[in-house]
């Protein structure tokens, strides 16, 4: 099986919320993204301002409120380019009194981890140089270690400097609830072609393109077989892989049919399911 392409990247993340003037007071006022376009009910924010967009806010008061334990998102990963605009950012929460659910050192990056106004877990974290990050049997080890935020946070010569977050962040990974590891190893490494980069975690597998430690993350952590997904429900409509190879497209639609998944596609696009019915847009 060939590979995903270098250069395949996490583009962007469709959510549906409750409010959006209180999402966009989080993603915008706080965190810092910025603004492309908005009007009542919709909002695309990137760190530069401009297109492509990061983050897609649509808001639906009517929508349910995601059933605990059900798959989709278990959080959404901004990368920032270096420890110094990670610590930016974490100041500027801890300034404004945000609840933060963790910290930690993975070994091949640092996170700190909150949640948004509609419960969806984000990680804000900025990666190590990659030459400190070690292998073994062909994967690359990670941890979930305490984070010393004086590390970070020393960073800092001049923390009350503000003008949002750093331009050149991106979305570095998106990390999701599933119902089965073997299906979630089917669809993103034999389908999708990523690598599997990490298995060491009961219950979960991570995989990667063009050596990174992981663009997708997957687990069973808090499945409840109970819960099924509702798609109309708050959180995660969809994310988006940027594949820079229109023919790799027809790859994956070769193996997608083969799976009897479906898929909408035409060149340089596409929209196609998991096999827990998460959205995925593929673009070129």
């Amino acid at each position: 099986m060939n590979l995903i392409p270098e250069n395949t990247k996490i583009l962007s993340i469709d959510l549906r919320i409750r409010d959006l003037h209180s999402s966009i007071n989080f993603y915008s006022n706080l965190i810092g993204f910025k603004i492309i376009d908005k009007d009542n009910t919709r909002a695309i924010l990137s760190s530069t301002g401009e297109l492509p967009y990061l983050i897609k806010l649509t808001e639906d008061k009517s929508a349910p409120v995601r059933l605990e334990g059900s798959t989709g998102l278990y959080h959404m990963a901004f990368l920032l380019p270096e420890r110094k605009e990670l610590a930016r950012v974490f100041m500027r929460l801890f300034k404004n009194n945000i609840k933060f659910q963790g910290f930690s050192d993975h070994l091949v990056s640092e996170a700190i981890y909150l949640s948004d106004p509609d419960g969806n877990g984000v990680e804000l974290y900025s990666d190590k140089p990659k030459s400190q990050w070690k292998e073994s049997h062909g994967q690359i080890i990670m941890d979930t270690l305490p984070l010393d935020l004086s590390i970070i946070t020393n960073e800092l010569d001049d923390p009350d400097l503000w003008n949002g977050i750093h331009p050149d962040t991106t979305l570095g990974h998106i990390h999701l609830n599933v119902s089965d590891i073997k299906k979630a190893e089917e669809f993103y490494n034999e389908i999708l072609g990523f690598r599997i980069t990490n298995t060491q975690f009961p219950k979960a597998m991570f995989f990667g393109a063009d050596g990174y430690h992981h663009h997708i993350g997957t687990n069973t952590w808090m499945l409840d077989r109970r819960a099924k997904a509702d798609e109309s429900s708050l959180g995660m409509t969809s994310f988006s892989i940027l594949i820079p190879d229109e023919n790799y497209l027809e790859a994956i639609s070769e193996r997608a049919k083969q799976h009897n998944l479906n898929i909408v596609s035409d060149k340089k696009d596409m929209l196609i399911k998991d096999f827990d019915n998460i959205n995925i847009k593929i673009t070129t």
